[in-house]
C-alpha cells in the first residue's frame, strides 16, 4: 500500500476510534456518575441511549447529504460537532446545580456528530479501495473501533481519576487532530452525485428489493452483537463494583479484556477474508453461535475469572461477525448507492448500542435468568434468520464499474 493510502487509512481509522469512545469511555464511570448526580442505573444508561438514538436517527439524512456534497465535507464538521457536544455536557456538569437534562442534551449533540463519522468512513473506504483490499481495510476500521472499545474503559478510568466531568472535555481534545487528519490526508474517489430526496428513497427501496431478506438479516446480525456487547458491558461495570468490589483504573483494565479479544479477532477476520474472498456467511454464523452459547453459560458463572473467560469468548464471536457484516453490506451495492446503504447499516448499529444498556437493566430487574436467557433467545432467533436468509451471492467483494 502506498504511503498516501497508509496515512489515509490511519486518519480514517481514527474516526471509528473516537466515535466508540463516545459510549465506552463513560461505562466504567457509571457508578461515580450515578452517585454524583443522584440518578438510577436506568437514568445513567440513558447517556448511551441519548447519544446512540440521536445518531441512529440522523445517519440516513447525513448519508443522503454525503452523496450530494462529498463524504469528507460531512465527516470533518461532524467530528467538530461531536467535540462540541462533549463541551456542552462538561460545562453543564461543572456549573449547573441540576445538570442531568443539559448533559443529556449535550449527548444528543454528540450523537448527531457521531452520525457523520464512522458509517460515512465505511462508505469512503468502499469508494476508494479495490475489492482485493476492501476487506482488509474494513477489518482495520473495525479493529480500530474495537481498539477504541479496548482502550476506552482504561482511558475512562484514568481520566475519571481526575474527575468524571473531565471525560466530556476529552472528546473535544481528541476530535480536533482526527478532523485535521481526515481533512489533509483524506480524498474523495468519486464526484458527488446530485439526486433528489425522492430518488434517494427510491434507491433505498431498490436496494432492498434486489437484496431483500439477505441484506436485512445481515444488518440485523451486526446490530444484535453490538446490542449484546454494550448491554453486557453496562451490566458488568456495575457488577464489578457491587459484587467484586473492583473500582477505578483496575476496573477499566478488567472491562477491556473481553473487548481486546474482540478487537484481535476482528482484525484477523478481516485480514483472512481479504485473502480467501469467501466464507463470509460462515464467519457470521459461527460468531453468532458463539455469542448465543456464551450468553447461556454466563448465567452460571459466579467466579470473576470464569466469567471473564466466557465473556472473552463472546468477544471473539462478536469479532467474527462484524468484519464479515461490514464487508457484505458495503459490497452489496454500487459505488453510487454505498452512502445510502452504509448509513442505514450505521443507524442499525447505533440503535443496537442505544437499546442495549436500558434493555439489559430492565431485564435484570426482573431476574438474572430473564436477562441472560431472554437475550440468548433473541440471539438464537436472529441466528436462525441469518442461517435461512443470508446469501453471499451479490454481497461479497467484487469490482464494480468504478473500481470500488
Amino acid at each position: 500500500m502506498e504511503k498516501k493510502y497508509r496515512l489515509m487509512v490511519l486518519a480514517f481509522s481514527g474516526v471509528p476510534f473516537i466515535m466508540v469512545l463516545g459510549n465506552s469511555m463513560l461505562i466504567p464511570e457509571f457508578p461515580q456518575i450515578k452517585s454524583a448526580l443522584n440518578i438510577s442505573q436506568f437514568q445513567v444508561g440513558l447517556f448511551i441511549t441519548a447519544f446512540s438514538i440521536s445518531a441512529g436517527i440522523t445517519i440516513p439524512f447525513l448519508g443522503y447529504l454525503c452523496d450530494q456534497i462529498g463524504r469528507i465535507k460531512i465527516i470533518v464538521p461532524a467530528l467538530l460537532l461531536y467535540g462540541t457536544g462533549g463541551i456542552i455536557s462538561g460545562l453543564a456538569a461543572l456549573f449547573l446545580d441540576n445538570p442531568y437534562g443539559v448533559i443529556l442534551c449535550g449527548r444528543v449533540v454528540q450523537g448527531i456528530g457521531a452520525a457523520g463519522t464512522a458509517p460515512i468512513v465505511m462508505a469512503l473506504v468502499g469508494d476508494i479501495f479495490q475489492s482485493q483490499q476492501r476487506s482488509e481495510v474494513l477489518g482495520i476500521i473495525e479493529a480500530s473501533n474495537g481498539l477504541g472499545k479496548v482502550l476506552s474503559p482504561i482511558l475512562g478510568s484514568a481520566i475519571g481519576l481526575i474527575s468524571w466531568i473531565a471525560l466530556f472535555f476529552s472528546y473535544a481534545i481528541l476530535a480536533l487532530p482526527i478532523a485535521a487528519g481526515v481533512w489533509f490526508w483524506g480524498e474523495e474517489k468519486k464526484e458527488p452525485q446530485k439526486q433528489g430526496f425522492k430518488e434517494y428513497l427510491a434507491n433505498i427501496k431498490g436496494i432492498f428489493e434486489e437484496k431483500g431478506l439477505s441484506l436485512i438479516a445481515t444488518i440485523l446480525a451486526g446490530m444484535l452483537v453490538l446490542f449484546i456487547l454494550f448491554g453486557l458491558l453496562s451490566s458488568f461495570s456495575d457488577t464489578l463494583e457491587t459484587k467484586y468490589h473492583i473500582k477505578g483504573f483496575t476496573k477499566g483494565l478488567v472491562i477491556a479484556i473481553p473487548i481486546l479479544f474482540m478487537s484481535i479477532t476482528s482484525y484477523s477476520t478481516g485480514h483472512i477474508l481479504k485473502k480467501i474472498k469467501k466464507y463470509f456467511k460462515l464467519s457470521i454464523i459461527s460468531g453468532m453461535i458463539l455469542v448465543t452459547g456464551m450468553l447461556v453459560l454466563l448465567y452460571y458463572m459466579d467466579s470473576l475469572y470464569t466469567y471473564l473467560l466466557f465473556f472473552s469468548l463472546l468477544g471473539i464471536g462478536t469479532g467474527l461477525v462484524l468484519p464479515s457484516v461490514n464487508t457484505m453490506v458495503t459490497s452489496s451495492c454500487s459505488t453510487s448507492q454505498r452512502g445510502v446503504i452504509t448509513s442505514l447499516y450505521g443507524a442499525a448499529r447505533f440503535i443496537g448500542v442505544a437499546i442495549g444498556p436500558p434493555a439489559f437493566t430492565t431485564l435484570q430487574e426482573i431476574s438474572k435468568l430473564t436477562m441472560y436467557f431472554g437475550v440468548a433467545g433473541i440471539s438464537a432467533l436472529i441466528l436462525i434468520l441469518a442461517l435461512i436468509f443470508i446469501k453471499e451471492k451479490g454481497m461479497t467483494p467484487r469490482k464494480d464499474a468504478q473500481g470500488g
